[in-house]
């Protein structure tokens, strides 16, 4: 961080401010104290039958693979909402949300995974502008070796798994600790 966005101040050192537990940018002209905070991604993994939708990416990183469609999270949206959101954008697609599978962080880039899974609403998808293409997979055609992402490999197996014992339920993990 170079300016201060409070009041554009270059003044600015990384320290422990008063009663706080961890180092920040302080801007000595002000005192504002510029927090940075993990961000959010959600998504949902459509479901059609038998079969998940993903979308390959046609934007970095990982272009060309595929992925759970996920997100950003956008302020004044709440993660269910963003996760719909995703799906329209990477898949032309719209889901009915039906629960969360995974919490998923990855702390030394400081993301948090929000993973739902939804039902495709009337088997209807397309490509979004995010995506080169996407397209419903059974179990047994999924592209492991192509998956983009760690997150949506973890959703995916997670997913099977409870698919094939009746379950569902929320599953937890950090990168790289995945629990393959």
């Amino acid at each position: 961080m170079n300016f201060c966005s409070h009041c554009g101040s270059s003044e600015l050192t990384f320290a422990v401010p008063p009663g706080d537990t961890h180092a920040r940018y302080v801007c000595e002209n002000c005192g504002t104290v510029h927090y940075q905070n993990p961000k959010v991604v959600t998504g949902c993994l459509p479901v059609w039958e038998d079969r998940v939708l993903l979308c390959r990416r046609a934007i970095s990183p990982m272009r060309g693979l595929w992925n759970v469609p996920s997100g950003y999270l956008e302020n004044g949206e709440s993660v269910v909402e963003g996760a719909r959101r995703e799906v329209r954008e990477e898949a032309a697609a719209e889901v009915e949300v039906d629960y969360l599978i995974t919490l998923y962080n990855i702390e030394r880039i400081g993301q948090v995974y929000l993973q739902f899974v939804g039902d495709l609403v009337d088997g209807a998808y397309g490509v979004g502008p995010e995506s080169l293409e996407s397209r419903l997979f059974t179990e047994a055609e999924i592209p492991w070796d192509d998956i983009a992402f760690t997150s949506s490999a973890f959703t995916l197996r997670r997913y099977f798994a409870d698919r094939a014992t009746g379950h569902r339920q929320l599953h937890r993990s950090s990168y790289p600790d995945v629990g393959k």
